[in-house]
């Protein structure tokens, strides 16, 4: 048993050795074919190596030999252009030195003719003194023969003078004013008449008092209320006074404010619809019926300027537009008025060429000063001005409306379409009506600064003032005389006198001559 594990122990170590000598002797051979592998990859490497290198160095020859073409072929286009730019600069020198030449050529010439001009005004201060001279000799000699002095004759030549140039100027300005006013008259026909044809607007007559009526006489004392303690709330409340007296079935409202008098008779009317009559109730309805008013107020100014086709208004100007509704100007409604001055101004602007939204914002604008105007001081133009600049108008639009009735001269165009559109719809036949007392002075006023005139026997205003006939003696006033007359007194009525439109003035002369046949 102990000799065969001990075989066992000699066979296992034989064993050992020899599968060790044998991986020994495999990876002898590896390694040696290994090592065969590599010197072959080695090999390969150092000869594709060796490739490369010569592929690199022609190549490298390549771009070398190409580089120096192009370089050679940059460098020869540039000294081509050196070699222009130098042909360039000769020629210029050339140029140059020949310019030279000239100016030197000139300049000597100039220096020659400067030689001879003042040779020549030498000669001619002494020709000049020689023909002062002459001069003064035939002077003395045409004194001696008139018998007149220089100062004498010079006096009465100017005055011949004169008096041809008066005579051919007047002549002149008769022949202007003809063609002028021929051509004017026509244009301005053709504008006036388009202007009008375009608008056809309807006025209403407003009083300055309202009238509620009554559905019977005891309403009164219901109104009156005991004491009186109604209407004096009433009174309160609108700051309208209420007249009561013997017309049946009627109240008169009278006051200065058109708004609050609009008020006073919608509260008083819904008072009376409505049967409950006292203080409290008093105060409820005013100030309802104010609230309404004020919606209707700013409608009205909306729609004016929406049929006006004036956009951009500011709504403190529209609220103002509005109150225009409940205003008249001798009985004409001032709102409407200003919508129609809107339009004739548009209408007059598109037949000039200017800008119509401009002109009818102008005219639309002009008399908002009426709207307050009973409530501060000024004009309503000025006033007018001052509420359209606070609320943000342009600077032409401020001064056509303070413009308008000329408390300031205008400045454009503009400012005269807004007088013209202006006195064009105050002064239509049946649109205002006047007081017969200030009609008679109108009249009065205008006779009066015709006879004022030296050489004037009577003045006739007729026509309702917007003509002026003036009689004058033949003897004292020329048809020359006679023009610049009716010049003068135009001028003089334009500066004394206010009035819508215009006033034709017409000189009238003649000459009358009388004999008797005797038998």
């Amino acid at each position: 048993m102990g000799n065969y594990i001990v075989l066992i122990v000699v066979g296992a170590v034989i064993g050992f050795f020899a599968a060790r000598i044998l991986r020994d002797r495999l990876s002898a051979q590896k390694c040696e074919a290994a090592e065969e592998k590599a010197k072959m990859i080695v090999d390969t490497a150092e000869r594709r190596a060796e490739t490369l290198i010569k592929e690199a160095q022609l190549e490298a020859k390549d771009r070398l030999i190409k580089m120096k073409g192009e370089f050679d072929e940059q460098t020869a286009k540039e000294r081509e252009e050196i070699r222009g730019l130098e042909k360039r600069m000769l020629q210029k020198e050339e140029n140059l030195d020949r310019k030279n030449e000239q100016i030197e050529i000139k300049f000597k010439e100039n220096e020659r003719v400067e030689r001879e001009l003042k040779n020549k005004n030498v000669e001619v201060e002494k020709k000049e003194r020689e023909y002062q001279g002459l001069l003064e000799e035939q002077k003395q000699q045409l004194e001696t023969i008139s018998g007149m002095t220089a100062e004498a004759a010079k006096a009465l030549l100017i005055q011949s003078m004169e008096n041809e140039a008066r005579h051919d100027g007047v002549k002149m300005v008769k022949r202007i004013i003809a063609e002028a006013r021929e051509e004017a008259d026509k244009e301005a026909k053709k504008i006036l008449a388009t202007a009008i044809q375009r608008y056809a607007g309807d006025f209403v007559a407003e009083r300055t008092v309202s009238v509620v009526q009554l559905p019977d006489d005891e309403m009164k004392g219901r109104i009156i209320g005991r004491e009186g303690r109604n209407i004096r709330a009433l009174e309160a409340a609108t700051g309208i006074d209420l007249i009561i007296d013997d017309t049946p079935e009627a109240v008169i409202l009278s006051g200065f404010n058109p708004v609050r008098r609009e008020v006073a008779r919608l509260s008083l009317m819904r008072l009376i619809e409505d049967g409950r009559i006292h203080p409290a109730r008093i105060e409820d309805v005013v100030k309802k019926v104010e609230q309404e008013v004020d919606v209707v107020i700013k409608e009205a100014g909306s729609q004016a300027a929406f049929d006006l086709g004036v956009h951009g208004v500011n709504n403190e100007l529209i609220k103002y537009i509005g109150r225009l509704k409940f205003r008249t100007s001798y009985a004409q409604n001032v709102l409407q008025h200003s919508v129609e001055v809107g339009f004739l101004c548009g209408a007059m602007a598109a037949e000039l060429g200017l800008n119509v939204k401009l002109a009818k914002r102008m005219g639309f604008l002009h008399d908002i000063g009426k709207s307050i105007d009973h409530e501060v001081d000024g004009s309503h133009a000025e006033i007018g001005a001052r509420l359209a600049k606070k609320h943000g108008e342009a600077p032409n639009v401020i001064h056509a409306i303070a413009a308008h009735h000329e408390d300031i001269p205008p400045e454009s165009v503009y400012d005269l379409l807004v007088q013209a559109a202006d006195s064009l719809s105050g002064a239509r036949p049946g649109a205002r009506k006047e007081l017969m007392e200030n009609y008679i002075k109108r009249l009065e006023d205008l006779e009066g600064i015709a006879l004022d005139f030296k050489g004037v026997s009577n003045a006739y205003a007729i026509q309702a003032g917007r003509e002026l006939r003036v009689i004058v003696e033949g003897g004292k006033i020329s048809d020359d005389d006679a023009m610049l007359l009716s010049k003068d007194i135009a001028k003089k009525i334009e500066e004394t006198l206010t009035f819508p439109g215009q006033i034709k003035v017409i000189v009238i002369r003649e000459t009358r001559a009388v004999e008797y046949a005797n038998k």
